[in-house]
């Protein structure tokens, strides 16, 4: 599935992964290629991005490595939709 995450600065990431985890107001959700269609709001945070992704030299800083081919960003709050197979997050 196609990720794309976008602050209020910059696009921090686009491009195939093969799974994200983000913080929902009501707990942790994660989603996979063909999730049902959604739109929910984010609270504070870590959003896991599992695939082999690579970042920006101007965002790396942004993004820390967890384990297994993870990768985490910590945001304050924001909104994400799943529409066909792409995932956007408007991420503070």
């Amino acid at each position: 599935m196609y990720l794309e995450i976008v602050s209020p600065e910059a696009t921090l990431f686009s491009g195939e992964v093969q799974q994200v985890a983000l913080p929902g107001l009501h707990g942790e959700f994660e989603m996979l290629n063909n999730h049902a269609p959604i739109v929910s709001l984010l609270k504070a945070g870590t959003v896991k991005i599992t695939g082999n992704i690579e970042l920006d030299e101007a965002v790396q800083d942004k993004f820390s490595k967890g384990d297994k081919n993870t990768t985490l960003l910590h945001i304050v709050s924001g909104t994400v939709e799943m529409k066909d197979n792409k995932v956007i997050v408007l991420a503070d």
